[in-house]
């Protein structure tokens, strides 16, 4: 150690290696906190995560029937057939499937209309295959969107990947409040025209009902009264027509229960031609009800058939009616899509609307230049959780950073030294970042700075204190009780106290490494490693010019005596 301690006097002796110093650590400081806007590392509330299954969500436009939902599912099975990774497939019909994880803020057990399927996907064991779940959805989303989306036009297919942290309704969600359903809906899909063109989005899709026309059969009591028909008659023939119904019941002796006798037209003859009104009423016309005399009477004399629209369905939130416009990001961060998006937004919209932020930082609100209307922007999902977790992080960051300076102020009664401790605690987000640069180099998928990595860069800043505060109060007492000079004091405190630095950095390193391979906590572990090793360099390197400029490290005796009046009655 004593060549360490002669390397740290001769920078101290000079002021140029001082200055050579500072402008390095400041260097990197720059460098390392410029990887994040440069996408040179990039940041992401939690990783991807490999499971053992994924779910298909498919969704026709609305009145599609479900015949058409069935063929859509046929062509996504047969794609997912071909994988040997796949051990089996559920497909569920006009419902959602059973709960899971993912569907639980997804609105899955609210599903039920004909336009609707899910299927959920089982893989083999994540750890017996090489290929991520992640990765194989990535992989198989664009051949199943460009074979089967197009068989119904406007069908929306979605991979939902089962999330790593808290349940969202997507990764990017754009709330759009307005009153008028027209306007929202036509700003709902200029949205996401903007998504569908931003790179990294995917499965983008308008969570609102399409508006199209349906036939209403309302039974004329006039006509009916007359023809010698009961209104419940009409009614019950058409429901065990097309719906089917319970005539009656057998008893079996093999079963403990009456066994029900379900009636109801074939297919075939249940289907109709086309969507059109002639073809309707063409099918109705073949149905004949017995009147009270045993007359024949058509059903189409006795019932009104009216052309109308469909009845979207409403959606509130905050007592304001609204509609989402979701996206999901393909192996990448949530915070440059929307960023790129939202820049987008601001520049196309511009022509039509009056653009200002709202009360959150990535809000907006649109205020129509013709009519007035105003139309506000609301960021939510996976995004939304991102920024506030971030948020709450660099808060707590900043909490610890105030509590650590006040005790150290009391403790030594120096803001200058206090000063330095802090300085030495916030450079090792050097080794944070640097770290996450280095991990994603030598990995397969990219390695995010996740949440967990804020959470090991807060853990580190009392490690880092620690250090400092160890080469001050020893650097002092070797000032004050050994009468040595300053800079040397700074030399020997530095060369003594290197060795338990660096074994506890060692410890720190070997316990960390555990964690780096971990997909949800690899952050962590990063954070601790990278973070420590920079520790450690700033230690022993910048802190001691730090102390060797500031004068609450002056020399003094216990009786006040300065380092002039001390040599020059000792010699």
């Amino acid at each position: 150690m004593k060549k360490f301690e002669q390397f740290i006097y001769r920078i101290l002796d000079s002021r140029p290696k001082k200055i050579l110093v500072i402008v390095l650590v400041l260097a990197s400081l720059a460098a390392s906190v410029m990887m994040i806007p440069t996408k040179v590392v990039w940041v992401k509330m939690l990783p991807g995560k490999s499971a053992n299954t994924f779910s298909v969500y498919i969704d026709l436009p609305t009145g599609s029937s479900i015949e058409q939902t069935k063929m859509v599912a046929q062509c996504v099975l047969d794609i997912l057939k071909e994988e040997k990774e796949i051990t089996d497939i559920e497909t569920y019909l006009g419902m959602g499937a059973p709960l899971d994880y993912a569907g639980l803020v997804k609105g899955s057990a609210f599903k039920n209309s004909e336009n609707v399927a899910e299927m959920v996907i089982n893989l083999t064991d994540k750890h017996e295959r090489e290929e991520r779940s992640y990765n194989m959805v990535h992989r198989l989303r664009p051949v199943i969107k460009k074979k089967c989306e197009p068989l119904i036009p406007q069908t929306s297919i979605k991979l939902i990947e089962q999330p790593a942290g808290p349940p969202t309704l997507a990764s990017i969600v754009a709330e759009i409040y307005t009153p008028d359903e027209k306007t929202r809906r036509a700003f709902a899909q200029r949205v996401a025209e903007v998504f569908k063109r931003t790179p990294g989005l995917v499965d983008v899709d308008v969570m609102e009902d399409e508006i199209f026309k349906k036939f209403h059969l309302k039974p004329n009591i006039d006509k009916i009264q007359k023809s010698g028909l009961a209104v419940e008659q009409v009614q019950k023939i058409l429901y065990l027509a097309f719906q089917g119904m319970g005539v009656g019941v057998k008893n079996s002796e093999n079963y403990p229960a009456q066994i029900e006798l379900f009636l109801r037209l074939s297919d075939e003859t249940r289907r109709f031609d086309d969507k059109s009104l002639e073809a309707v009423k063409e099918k109705l016309t073949s149905f004949e009800l017995m009147n009270q005399k045993g007359m024949m009477v058509p059903l189409m004399e006795v019932v009104n058939l009216v052309e109308v629209e469909n009845e979207p369905t409403i959606m509130h939130k905050n007592l304001r009616r609204y509609t989402n416009v979701i996206a999901e990001t393909d192996l990448v961060s949530q915070v440059y899509p929307l960023l790129e998006a939202r820049d987008v937004i601001m520049e196309e919209f511009s022509k039509d609307y009056e653009i200002e932020t709202t009360d959150y930082l990535f809000n907006l609100r649109f205020k129509d230049k013709k009519t007035g209307e105003v139309i506000d922007l609301k960021w939510d999902g996976e995004m939304k959780v991102t920024l506030d977790t971030f948020r709450d992080l660099g808060l707590a960051f900043i909490a610890a950073l105030i509590l650590i300076y006040l005790l150290i102020v009391v403790y030594y009664k120096s803001y200058s030294l206090s000063n330095i401790v802090m300085a030495g605690s916030f450079l090792s987000i050097i080794g944070v970042i640097v770290g996450h640069w280095v991990a994603d180099l030598v990995t397969r998928d990219t390695f995010f700075l996740t949440a967990t990595s804020l959470i090991g860069f807060i853990a580190l800043m009392g490690i880092s204190s620690r250090n400092s505060i160890l080469l001050i109060d020893f650097a002092k007492s070797l000032m004050i009780h050994k009468h040595i000079p300053k800079r040397r004091s700074i030399a020997i405190a530095t060369a003594t106290r290197a060795r338990p630095i660096m074994l506890t950095a060692i410890a720190i390193i070997l316990g960390s490494a555990l964690l780096a391979s971990d997909p949800i906590f690899g952050g962590l572990g990063v954070a601790l490693i990278g973070g420590t090793v920079a520790a450690v360099i700033v230690s022993l390197l910048f802190i001691p010019v730090l102390m060797d400029n500031a004068k609450a490290m002056d020399f003094t005796t216990e009786d006040g005596m300065s380092e002039e009046e001390y040599r020059k009655k000792h010699g």
